[in-house]
């Protein structure tokens, strides 16, 4: 069940392999997660010291949740993958000219995941096409529609 998509990182970005990570939490963030008041748009994900950290992710704290902490909400939060997989981004990020870009939030099995996809940014005319692509798929399916 998804919590929050980022569409704008497939309007930015060739996304071609996807991760699903476990994040690091504090209560009053799940709560603020369970009530939607998350927001992926300018978020990203950045290799540091062999592990993997979401920056600029913003989790507005609700009112009741906490009362003896201060909540911060763009703090930066630890991703968890398995050694293999981390090896394997920190190779393809660094070589290759890849980047991480976060793309939905979701819950499995009652946990909150995030789906990392690893992907190589889109210059302006490959923004162009994808939209003129989008914009002939909606045309031709109306005009299946009319004939039907």
């Amino acid at each position: 069940m998804s919590i929050i998509d980022n569409r704008k990182a497939f309007h930015d970005y060739f996304v071609e392999e996807k991760y699903e990570a476990g994040l690091v939490l504090e209560g009053w963030e799940v709560k603020a997660i369970r009530a939607g008041r998350v927001q992926l748009k300018e978020a990203y994900v950045v290799l540091r010291n062999g592990a993997v950290w979401l920056i600029g992710c913003h989790i507005s704290p609700l009112v009741t949740a906490s009362t003896h902490i201060k909540p911060d909400p763009t703090r930066s939060r630890k991703l968890l993958l398995h050694a293999e997989e981390i090896k394997k981004l920190i190779g393809k990020v660094e070589r290759a000219g890849y980047t991480l870009v976060p793309l939905d939030m979701h819950y499995a099995k009652g946990r909150v995941k995030l789906e990392v996809g690893l992907g190589k940014g889109k210059k302006q005319f490959d923004k162009r096409a994808t939209e003129k692509e989008r914009d002939w798929q909606r045309e031709k399916q109306r005009l299946m529609r009319r004939e039907a």
